[in-house]
This record gives structure tokens, sequence and C-alpha cells, in this order.
């Protein structure tokens, strides 16, 4: 398997900002790369609660589901992945990838993941991105942050997770909701040397 039809593996937890999912996947499919998406059982009540829309726990069903919202309809490939189905690719060293974002991240994925706890999917396979010394990286949305979550954090970084909070910056001048979230988005990308987002980097002065 070349670098070129290496998937990708994003992760949903059920931390707000689905957004930034969205937008992850809609950028990546546009650029032509394999998604394996995994959404956890609290994203559906995320789902619910900011956009007040049942994401269909059928895996072809949530296929459409996310490019009807990302608005990219045909290019890329994705698949959904049931967040029970512990026995899919994903959740073997075996299967290789790019890596992984968790994005949004939840500090309860958070805390699992950093006491090596897989009860799900999404869980099991970030467990199995460490394992192998592959790549990692969660983009945490909380706040504040308290110091067991802080704690969390810090195990994983120690291990080699890439860490990209929902920060935005404002040198690239954003204009919209989404430039902002796009700036989140580009950086965590840029953590598995993917460059598909459209963004005014800094020069210098």
């Amino acid at each position: 398997m070349t670098e070129v039809t290496k998937p990708i593996i994003l992760g949903v937890s059920g931390a707000s900002g689905l957004i930034y999912a969205v937008r992850a996947v809609k950028f990546l499919l546009a650029a032509d790369y394999c998604v394996e998406l995994v959404a956890s059982k609290a994203s559906y009540q995320v789902w619910k609660a900011e956009q007040n829309i049942s994401m269909p726990p059928e895996p072809d069903r949530q296929e459409q589901f996310w490019r009807e919202q990302a608005g990219v309809e045909k290019s890329g490939k994705l698949r959904c992945h049931r967040y029970s189905n512990v026995g899919a690719n994903i959740a073997s060293g075996s299967f290789q990838t790019l890596g992984m974002i968790v994005m949004p991240c939840s500090m309860s994925t958070v805390a699992k993941i950093a006491t090596g706890l897989s009860s799900d999917l999404l869980e099991r396979a970030a467990d199995v991105q460490i394992k192998e010394s592959a790549k990692l990286v969660v983009v945490p949305r909380e706040t504040p942050l308290s110091l067991i979550h802080l704690r969390n954090l810090v195990s994983l970084a120690e291990v080699g997770v890439k860490i990209v909070p929902a920060i935005p910056a404002w040198y690239h001048s954003p204009q919209t909701i989404e430039d902002v979230v796009d700036f989140v988005v580009a950086r965590a990308f840029d953590q598995l040397g993917i460059d598909c987002v459209p963004l005014n980097r800094w020069e210098g002065t």
C-alpha cells in the first residue's frame, strides 16, 4: 500500500464542535483522500443538540450523511464504522494508515485513550495508533481545563500524541466561522503532513 492510498482515520467524539469534523471530511474528500470515520455514541447526541439532526447509525447511510453535511458528493473515499464494531479494520495494528485524528475530542475520550481504556471502536483505534507508534492527533474542545484534563493530555503527549487545541488564530484575517474552524483543521492536518486546506500561512513581518 503506497502513502497515497493509505487511509486517514477520523474519530468524532461527543465534544461540542462537530463543525470541525465536517470541515475535515470536506477537505479530505475534496483532496481525494480515503477516510475511515468512526463517530462515538455521544456524538449522536451532539448532532441532535447542535444541529437538531439525527445521524443515522447504519454505515452506508452515515456515509451519505457526512457527504451531505460536508457538501462533497463523490470525490475521495469514505467508509463509516459503527462505534460498537471493535472488529473493524481500524481496530488492528496490521491495518496501515497515514494516522488518526480525533476531532473534536472530548475530555472523556482523552481520559480513556490516556489510560488505555478501549470501550468502543474510536478508543480502540486510537490505542492501536499509540501501540504501533503511529501518528495520533487529538483536538480537545473544552474550557476551562481542569488539572485532571491537563494531566491526561500530558500523558498523551508523553507517548507522542500531538495535541492541537481548538484555539483559533487571527493573523490569517478570518472573515467567517468557517475561516476560524479551518485554521484548526489545517493545523491538525499539518501533524500528519497533509496540506489540503486553503490557508494564509504566516510568512513573517
